[in-house]
């Protein structure tokens, strides 16, 4: 098996190629390619006669999706599920961060206790987009006894949710919404979940609920979430991504006594790189065995 690592060279992913057992070869030659440094625009250029199956390196692909690159007869694999742990980490401590109230004592000036302090143990968590992060998410909550409402898009039921409900069950979503203490958002980045949050969504949780999202700034209404926000109709929202990204200096999410702001942290740049190694490693030896790939890529669902 032949593999191209590019269009630009990455020793790490090229280390992992070999200690597959895979031959690293020029892109003409290659059967199979891994993705790396440049836009999906640039991808005609490497799609030769003979290429089987690309690697592509992150988890969310809409970029692919929106350049139109993406063809049914050609495998793709994401880095779906790659980065689980690390973004679940954060996730864990962006919901502990709205139950004890962090981001307003962050803020504080004076010596004064905050209101809404909460326990997470024995709450409602809800996860909308149940999948890699959602489910190491999950476990990272046993010890706290949480009661956990899942929605996934096959409705199949997730081990540890009390509940789980299809993503086209808008009953279900509202159930999740109203009940939840925590609404998590980690689905993927798609048409049908472009503003998925918006002011109706909002208005469904409770007063004191927290938001967290940590999947793509697009599944929020930027706009409803701040009116919400405003008005108090949710407790306050935790953003790991935000609509537009990056957040403009001086946008009132920053300030907001009830919102908590991280960068796109929530999977550190240089964590990145040693756990993507570790997945083409693993699908190339998969490939060479004819196991089925990880991460595999719905072409017409667009993840």
């Amino acid at each position: 098996m032949k593999v191209h690592v590019g269009p630009v060279p990455e020793p790490e992913l090229e280390a992992a190629v070999v200690a597959a057992g895979a031959e690293l070869s020029s892109a003409e030659d290659a059967n199979a390619l891994v993705w790396f440094g440049a836009e999906p625009s640039r991808f005609a250029e490497y799609d030769k006669p003979g290429l089987e199956w690309v690697q592509l390196p992150s988890a969310g692909i809409e970029s692919w999706v929106a350049a139109g690159v993406l063809r049914e007869d050609l495998t793709f694999t994401s880095a779906a599920g790659t980065f689980a742990q690390t973004v679940a980490e954060h996730t864990l401590g962006l919901v502990l961060s709205g139950a004890r109230q962090l981001p307003a004592m962050a803020r504080a000036t004076t010596w004064q206790r905050p209101e809404g302090m909460r326990s997470l143990t024995g709450s409602t968590v809800g996860i909308i987009g149940a999948g890699g992060i959602g489910k190491a998410l999950i476990e990272m909550l046993r010890p706290f006894q949480v009661r956990v409402l899942a929605v996934n898009r096959s409705g199949k039921p997730v081990l540890g949710a009390e509940r789980t409900w299809p993503a086209d069950d808008a009953d279900g979503m509202r159930e999740l919404l109203a009940q939840s203490d925590f609404v998590v958002v980690a689905a993927p980045a798609t048409s049908a979940t472009s503003k998925l949050i918006d002011a109706a969504a909002l208005e469904t949780m409770k007063s004191d609920a927290w938001l967290i999202n940590i999947a793509r700034g697009s599944l929020v209404d930027t706009d409803a979430l701040v009116e919400a926000l405003d008005a108090g109709h949710i407790g306050g929202a935790a953003l790991d991504v935000t609509d537009p990204e990056p957040l403009p200096d001086g946008h009132s999410l920053f300030g907001h006594p009830r919102a908590l702001i991280s960068p796109h942290t929530a999977n550190p740049p240089h964590l990145q790189m040693p756990a993507l190694a570790r997945r083409v490693e693993e699908n190339v030896r998969r490939h060479m065995a004819g196991q089925p790939l990880l991460g595999l890529v719905d072409v017409a669902a667009g993840y």
